[in-house]
């Protein structure tokens, strides 16, 4: 890799970094995500200092040409990220649904009591 690339790579983890914690100071980015976008950061920067581990890594599974290793491992992550948050998407539509519902029956509850009192008050 060429010292533009290691440059490259090291300016997009402090950006990573940075976009990370001013997130998190903000209250916009919950602290297990931001610990993962930390850790992607933190692999960037080690690629960036030692090349030569992916390419050693490379050697060892078998893959001729390094950077594709290295994108195969970024698809990965991503996949794995995707698949989390859909995950967290379902279960959290799941509460939303049981909270709306409970919701309506405490307003139904609550509509039938004020009738009750308005007609007590009728009478």
């Amino acid at each position: 890799m060429s010292l533009g690339t290691h440059l490259a790579f090291i300016a997009v983890a402090v950006v990573v970094v940075l976009v990370v914690l001013r997130l998190v100071a903000s209250r916009q980015l919950r602290s297990k995500y931001a610990l993962l976008w930390l850790l992607v950061a933190l692999a960037l920067v080690v690629v960036a200092l030692f090349p030569s581990l992916i390419n050693r890594f490379a050697d060892v599974v078998g893959v001729k040409y390094a950077p594709t290793l290295f994108l195969l491992l970024a698809l990965a992550v991503l996949g794995g990220l995707v698949g989390h948050l859909t995950w967290e998407v379902s279960r959290l539509e799941t509460r939303i649904r049981t909270l709306a519902e409970d919701g309506a029956l405490l307003r139904n509850e609550v509509d039938e009591l004020r009738g009750r009192l308005d007609n007590g008050a009728d009478r």
